[in-house]
């Protein structure tokens, strides 16, 4: 392969604005893929990471975990999850972890999001050593030969493609331990980030009867209602009692069948606990950095109720696929997420967005 000379956004010292750097990029390991990167997310997470919140992230790293792109080259022979065969000029999404596959959480509990060996693009992947382009803040990335990728359509949208990779599969991942049909259940999301307004998109494409959202935000609990939310909540203009009381109402007074905790705050529990029916099902899926303890009832939230109270950790590849397909559908409505488009060198400028929550989402493109 000829030289190429790729260009990134790095993070060199926490808390400090990311360096336009230039990375000089020769032969590629075997079994790898050169892609051009068309399109980057910048997920709220990404924030926790600048800040040195997140006890992964190695420096320097290039940040971004959420991408889509175009093959520039295959070292070798590598096919999509389909079995389709890859090649330069193809369009393709992929999954932003690698498991190892051997371990006790791969192999044997089947749970690989949750194995202690994860990799994960953009996150603890630092940029340090060749090929060092290992983050979606950058013109290009090389994935390793046991990513998981897809291939995708001249018609596909990447960016929405690209802001699903993280927030999408997360949701998904959030729906899929439900162990019913969601069919005429009630469903319940606390917060309208990505993560919650992904949750609507599910929600109501997994067949849900009522899809209710409380947020802070009127603009996002606007968006929510545009995207699918039946009924919407203003936490800062309702009481919890008011809530309880709308939420009882809908549901015959039983409460929600299903809750998705969206907001990042372990302190969402402490109303999302009364507003689930007995025999419910909550996914804590946006507490994503370790928080203050809560004060929980066991014995009426958890034992009375015989709840079912299940953590979220981030996703594994058959949640990817399925939040493709449900992407695929929706791009209409997923692309309202997106309120900032920028050009990869106002990187800086767009983890402030996200920290200010101005931005509801904000896609980079490198040659923008």
């Amino acid at each position: 392969m000829m030289g190429l000379k790729a260009h990134a956004m790095v993070l060199e010292k926490f808390n400090q604005p990311l360096v336009y750097k230039e990375f000089e990029i020769s032969d590629i390991p075997r079994g790898s893929i050169l892609v051009e990167i068309l399109s980057a997310g910048v997920c709220g997470s990404d924030v926790h990471m600048f800040r040195g919140e997140d006890p992964r992230v190695p420096l320097p790293i290039i940040l971004g975990h959420e991408g889509a792109g175009r093959v520039v080259e295959v070292n070798g022979e590598k096919r999509d999850l389909n079995g389709e065969l890859l090649k330069p000029g193809d369009l393709i999404v992929w999954n932003r972890g690698i498991t190892c596959g051997e371990c006790y959480w791969c192999k044997v509990s089947k749970e690989p999001y949750l194995c202690p060996n994860r990799k994960v693009y953009g996150i603890n992947r630092g940029c340090s050593e060749y090929p060092h382009l290992r983050g979606c803040y950058s013109s290009h990335i090389v994935l390793d030969p046991e990513t998981d990728v897809l291939k995708v359509s001249e018609k596909d949208d990447l960016d929405v493609l690209a802001m699903a990779m993280c927030s999408g599969a997360t949701a998904y991942h959030a729906f899929d331990e439900y162990p019913e049909s969601f069919a005429g259940k009630t469903v319940v999301i606390q917060g309208a980030g990505p993560l919650g307004l992904f949750g609507v998109v599910i929600a109501r494409s997994l067949g849900a009867e009522n899809v209710i959202v409380i947020a802070g935000s009127p603009n996002r609990l606007k968006l929510a209602e545009e995207i699918g939310a039946d009924l919407t909540l203003n936490r800062r203009e309702t009481s919890v009692e008011e809530r309880r009381k709308a939420i009882m109402d809908i549901t015959h007074g039983r409460g929600a069948d299903f809750i998705l905790e969206a907001t990042g705050d372990s302190r969402a529990l402490l109303e999302g606990s009364e507003l689930l029916r007995r025999g419910g099902f909550y996914s804590v899926a946006g507490v994503a950095v370790p928080q203050d303890p809560v004060p929980f009832k066991v014995y009426e939230w958890l034992v009375l109720k015989n709840a079912t109270f299940k953590g979220i950790w981030v996703s594994d590849t058959s949640h990817f696929v399925k939040t493709v397909s449900i992407t695929s559908r929706n791009y209409q409505l997923l692309s309202k997420l997106i309120t900032h488009r920028l050009p990869l060198k106002e990187a800086n400028k767009a983890l402030e967005l996200m920290e200010s929550r101005e931005a509801l989402k904000v896609i980079l493109y490198p040659e923008g």
